[in-house]
């Protein structure tokens, strides 16, 4: 089939730039979101369990407190790993499981619009997590070409 002049088509090597702009703009998004709060974190745990208790929430205050004592460090080392594409998979699959628990959280709190900003986070994830595949501009691309050429450099033993 031959393409006609003008006809829009997705390039790999854009949908790689693509990817990878979107990864580091999450990434530094969410490096950002812990990094500021990484010098008060009990401050930070405070504040979500006056939030819940202001909205007459049926959590304990503990099962507030405990999460979100990890959170800025989960968003603090996903996003840098994100950011610089280093386990990107993994740190891809733990920024999504966080956004799930802050989902639970903020819909027990009827705070629909942040929900909604949160929905577009999950979205971006889902995008990322989905187009790994694309993940080449990349530590773990590195990683696995250095990987690669190690085990064709490796001498073949005979049995």
């Amino acid at each position: 089939m031959t393409q006609r002049f003008g006809q829009p088509r997705l390039r790999p090597r854009d949908i790689v730039l693509a990817y990878t702009l979107l990864r580091i703009v999450l990434g530094l998004n969410f490096f950002n979101h812990g990094f500021v709060r990484l010098g008060n974190i009990p401050g930070f745990a405070d504040s979500m369990v006056e939030l819940f208790r202001e909205a007459d929430s049926f959590l304990p205050d503990a099962l507030v407190w405990g999460p979100a004592l990890f959170v800025p460090i989960i968003e603090l080392i996903s996003g840098f790993c994100i950011t610089l594409g280093l386990a990107t998979r993994p740190a891809l699959i733990a920024g999504f499981s966080l956004m799930a628990m802050l989902m639970y959280g903020i819909t027990l709190l009827q705070n629909w619009t942040t929900a909604t900003s949160q929905l577009v986070y999950c979205l971006v994830f889902f995008i990322l997590l989905a187009g790994h595949g694309f993940n080449r501009i990349s530590i773990d691309r590195m990683i696995q070409q250095r990987q690669a050429k190690t085990r064709q450099a490796a001498p073949k033993i005979d049995s």
